[in-house]
């Protein structure tokens, strides 16, 4: 693996990481230098992708776990400060939705999960990540993955997005009370995005592709490693004056 040298030296944990955009970060941060500590619930997929990264020249360690079990989140923060000697960098990717129901219709236990995976999970990572951070580098750079749904709202999906416009306040939060402690904080408003399961989804009903592309000004979903540019970016010091912010990676489908 030929490391372009955005990351060199650092050290990055990514959450979500089995798959979609957190696996294209996952390869992304690797060849940009960094070690990264992989975490994710499915520890097939997750062992696979840190053998093909440790197999390419690059430094993964696949933690498996679920972030709405602290336990877990503090094993892999753990497992990143103990087998690399700190931590400077998180991308907070994992995330879980559900087909838009409305409202009234909605079952507690699909609101309570997830509240739970997008909005309890990042919380719980940032819990950890950021003593971690202050105690073995001084400081550090998180970037949580929030969504168009964020900052607007998208249909009848209204668990979804209360919990990312929570993601969205929570980092604004994190990144003012850490800021002058040298830990910037910052949230992707990520637009639709042709993963795996995006694929899977449309495959299954065709005619949703539409309204996804039409909402976009360029007329298209994004691919999962042009968000994984942007959270690359977000955690190296070349964003060093960047915290708090909310970095739309839609499109352009919250600009109109």
């Amino acid at each position: 693996m030929n490391a372009r040298g955005m990351l060199i030296g650092k050290v990055v944990m990514v959450t979500g990481a089995s798959s979609g955009i957190g696996a294209d970060a996952a390869r992304l941060f690797a060849a940009e230098g960094a070690a990264v500590v992989l975490l994710a619930r499915r520890a097939d997929m997750l062992e696979v992708l840190a053998k093909e990264i440790n197999s390419a020249g690059g430094r993964a360690t696949a933690v498996p776990g679920d972030v709405i079990r602290p336990e877990d989140v503090r094993r892999a923060v753990e497992t990143a400060v103990d087998t690399y000697g700190h931590l400077d960098s998180a991308f907070n990717n994992a995330g879980w939705a559900t087909a838009g129901t409305p409202l009234h219709e909605t079952a507690d236990s699909v609101f309570d999960q997830i509240i739970d995976t997008n909005l309890r999970g990042v919380w719980n990572c940032l819990k950890y990540e950021v003593p971690a951070m202050l105690e073995s580098s001084g400081g550090g750079s998180i970037v949580n993955t929030a969504s168009v749904a964020g900052v607007v709202a998208t249909g009848t999906a209204s668990p979804y997005i209360a919990a990312k416009h929570a993601v969205v306040g929570l980092t604004r939060a994190a990144a003012d009370e850490y800021g002058q402690r040298g830990v910037r904080v910052n949230s992707l408003i990520v637009g639709s995005t042709r993963t795996e399961l995006m694929s899977e989804v449309l495959d299954r009903h065709p005619e949703l592709e539409e309204p996804f592309v039409a909402r976009s000004m360029q007329r298209r979903m994004a691919a999962p490693k042009e968000v994984a540019e942007a959270a690359v970016w977000l955690c190296s010091d070349r964003s060093s004056f960047v915290t708090g912010t909310a970095m739309a990676v839609d499109g352009g489908w919250t600009g109109r």
